[in-house]
Parts: structure tokens; sequence; C-alpha cells
């Protein structure tokens, strides 16, 4: 699970706004965001990178996930 979403928000930029800085289309951006697919370790480096965050924080912590079940 991530918070690209999330973190696109804090930052004010739209998901078209990061597919033309990572090359990818919108639809593939939009599927990261929305949690249908997630993104490789490179890539995930990369939104990084472009949203100037560390990659951490486009992850949410598994023991989130293993406390809310």
């Amino acid at each position: 699970m991530n918070r690209i979403k999330e973190v696109l928000e804090q930052k004010g930029k739209k998901q078209i706004w990061l597919a033309k800085e990572l090359g990818k289309s919108y639809n593939m951006v939009n599927s990261y965001a929305q949690n249908r697919r997630q993104p490789s370790i490179e890539l995930l480096y990369e939104i990084g990178k472009i949203l100037k965050v560390d990659a951490k924080e486009l992850l949410i912590s598994s023991k989130l996930l293993i406390n809310n079940e």
C-alpha cells in the first residue's frame, strides 16, 4: 500500500503532473495513487525524488496494516 495520492495532495500537485514528470501515462499513475497497482521500488524512489520526499514517506507501514486487520 502506498501514500502517493496523499503526498501529492500535501504538495499541491496533480497526478497528471506526476505522470509527465515520470514519463508515464496518467492511467498508470492513477492506478498507483488508487492502490490498484504498486510501483516498483526503483519507481518509488524516483517518485520520492520528484516529490522531494523520502521514499519511505510514500509507503504505509506494514505495522499499521497488520494492526488494522
